[in-house]
This record gives structure tokens, sequence and C-alpha cells, in this order.
């Protein structure tokens, strides 16, 4: 985890990678539960035996599950000493170039893309994340992520 004192101090390392999460399993259960969730019950995600068949040889995790785990990957990827609050203020792009087949294991590359001031007090961060599946030769999901903090010093 990176912990950064100001914005100023954030700033400076625009263009770097931040951080490398933690790994997440991606169980049946965790996709089950996003299925509930959500209301996407296609097979490809909930029949374990139709999937066995199927194009990838077993279910796979939604994308949009891969997707909301960015959020987990910035809680583990930094801190800024001050801030009173973050929020999820979108996204620019976002691309699934590879599946997540059950039983995977996930992590997020955070890199550090841009920083611009937010009213009242704070910062508009762009983050690319790319999600890296253990054993996987590309990322499953690479996103564009804005995030804004306020609060903290300059």
């Amino acid at each position: 985890m990176k912990i950064f004192r100001s914005y100023s101090e954030l700033a400076a390392c625009m263009g770097q990678e931040i951080a490398v999460t933690d790994w997440v399993e991606i169980t049946q259960a965790r996709i089950d539960q996003f299925a509930q969730a959500t209301g996407d019950h296609q097979w490809i995600h909930v029949d374990p035996a139709r999937a066995a068949a199927g194009p990838f040889g077993a279910t796979v995790a939604h994308g949009f599950l891969t997707l909301s785990l960015l959020s987990r990957f910035f809680e583990q990827a930094l801190v800024i000493e001050g801030a009173r609050m973050g929020i999820n203020y979108g996204l620019n792009r976002v691309r699934f170039p590879a599946p997540v087949p059950v039983g995977s294991r996930l992590r997020g590359r955070v890199t550090l893309r841009g920083v611009e001031p937010a009213q009242p007090d704070g910062v508009q961060m762009t983050l690319e994340v790319a999600v890296e599946r253990e054993g996987g030769d590309k990322p499953v999901c690479v996103a564009e992520s804005l995030v804004r903090s306020y609060g903290a010093a300059p």
C-alpha cells in the first residue's frame, strides 16, 4: 500500500505504478452471490454442469463482478492522509480481454495516470487498473477509473 501525505506528493507519482494488490479468489459462491445481487443468471456463470461443456470448460465470473473488485483493490492500493472522503466518479474505458474461470485468483496493478483539482478541496485521480489472473497471459480486465478524494493537505 502506498501512503501519500498530501495531494502534491500524490501528483509527483503521476505515470507510476503505485500498487500491486493481494490476490482474491473467485469462487463459485462469489459468482452465485453476484448473480443473485444483479439478476444475471446466465448459464456460463451459474450452471457448472452446462458450463463444463461450454466454450470455457467451467463457469466464469461476470465481467462486472471482475470490475466491481476495483473498489477492493483501491482500498489495498493507496491511502491519502487527512482525506475525509473518497468517491467513485466513474470510468473512462473498460475492457475484458480474457475470461475469469471459477477458481481463478485475481489481483490489481494500479497506475496513477492523472491528478487534477476537484472543487472544493480535493483532487480527481485517473487510475488505470490491470486486473491479472494468476497464471494468465493477459489481463482479464483493464479499466481507467476516476476517483475523487476530498480534504487532504494540498
